[in-house]
C-alpha cells in the first residue's frame, strides 16, 4: 500500500495542445525530488477527457520511462464505457505501471449494482491493482458506501479515492473494507481530517504545486503528528481554495507555468487561467512559500 501524498499529475502541453515531454519529465524528477509517493497519470488532472486512448498510452508509458522505477505510477483507466475501460486497462499493464485508478462511470448514470457489476467486470478481465475513484462532482453520480464495502472483497480492488470531501465516511470504510484496503483522500481541503479519521494518503492536485509541503503534511498526519499536520495546512490552505477557482487542471497548469515547470498549453474546451484570479493564486503561492520561476 501506498501511503502519503499521490499527485494527480497534469499532462504538460505546447501552446497548440501537443504534449510536452521534456516538461512531463521535469515533472516527474520534480515529484521524485520532493518524496511524493505516485504520480497518478493521465487522471481528471492530466486532462484526460481530452486525450484519446493512444495519446493516453503514449502519455502514460512516458511517465513509466522517465520514472524509471525511481516512483510507482498509477494509470487513470476509468471510462463511463466498460468495454472501453476494460481495454485501456488491459493495455496500461504492458507499460509497468503500479495500479489503474478507476473512475465512477460519468453520464450515463447507473445505478448501485450497475456501478457494482461495471468495477467487478474490469477487475476479473484484467489482473492488477484497481483503485475506484469516486467524484459526484463530476461524475453527476455517488457510489455509496455499500457498493464500496462490496467491491472492497474483489482481490484486486485495492483502494480507492474517494473526493466527496464527506469525513463520516472514512469510519465506515475503515470498519468495513478492512486494514489492506486503501484509502486516499481526493479533495485536498479535507485531507488532513481525512488521514485523522483512518485514511492513509491523498492523491492531490495541490501536490503538483507544492509537493514537499503536501508530503510533510501528510507524513505528520499518518504518524499521529496532528498539531504539526495541521500547522503546515495551515499554509496550503489558502492553496487548496485556489487551485479550484476555476475548474481543474486551469488553475493548477497555471500555477506551475509561473513555476517554471510547465508551458501555457492547455486543450480545449478548458481555457486560460482567468486573469482576475492571477493575484490570489500568487498569495495563496507566496503563503505556501512555493516562488515563481524555481527553475
Amino acid at each position: 500500500m501506498l501511503k502519503g501524498s499521490l499527485v494527480a499529475l497534469i499532462t504538460p502541453m505546447e501552446e497548440d495542445g501537443s504534449i510536452d515531454y521534456s516538461g512531463l519529465k521535469k515533472l516527474v524528477d520534480f515529484h521524485v525530488e520532493n518524496r511524493t509517493a505516485g504520480i497518478i497519470s493521465v487522471g481528471t488532472s492530466g486532462e484526460s477527457a481530452t486525450l484519446d486512448i493512444e495519446q493516453q498510452l503514449e502519455v502514460i508509458g512516458k511517465t513509466v520511462e522517465m520514472a524509471a522505477g525511481r516512483i510507482p505510477i498509477i494509470a487513470g483507466t476509468g471510462g463511463n464505457s466498460t468495454s472501453e475501460a476494460v481495454e485501456l486497462t488491459s493495455r496500461v499493464v504492458k507499460l509497468g505501471i503500479y495500479a489503474c485508478l478507476l473512475v465512477v462511470p460519468y453520464y450515463n448514470k447507473p445505478t448501485q449494482h450497475g456501478l457494482y457489476q461495471h468495477f467487478k467486470y474490469i477487475a476479473e478481465a484484467v489482473d492488477i491493482p484497481q483503485i475506484l475513484y469516486n467524484v459526484p462532482g463530476r461524475t453527476a453520480l455517488d457510489m455509496n458506501n455499500d457498493t464500496v464495502a462490496e467491491l472492497s472483497r474483489i482481490p484486486n480492488i485495492v483502494g480507492i479515492k474517494d473526493a466527496t470531501g464527506d469525513i463520516s465516511r472514512v469510519a465506515e470504510f475503515v470498519s468495513r473494507c478492512g486494514p489492506d484496503f486503501a484509502l486516499y483522500s481526493g479533495d485536498d481541503a479535507t485531507t488532513l481530517a481525512f488521514i485523522a479519521a483512518g485514511g492513509h494518503g491523498c492523491i492531490s492536485v495541490t501536490a503538483n504545486v507544492a509537493p514537499k509541503l503536501m508530503h510533510e503534511m501528510c507524513a505528520a498526519a499518518i504518524a499521529g503528528e496532528l498539531a504539526h499536520a495541521k500547522e503546515l495546512n495551515g499554509r496550503l490552505e489558502p492553496l487548496h481554495a485556489a487551485l479550484f477557482l476555476e475548474s481543474n487542471p486551469i488553475p493548477v497548469k497555471w500555477a506551475l507555468y509561473e513555476m517554471g515547470y510547465a508551458k501555457k498549453g492547455i486543450r480545449l474546451p478548458l481555457t486560460a487561467f482567468s486573469e482576475k484570479y492571477h493575484d490570489q493564486l500568487r498569495d495563496a503561492m507566496a503563503h505556501a512559500q512555493v516562488s515563481a520561476q524555481i527553475i
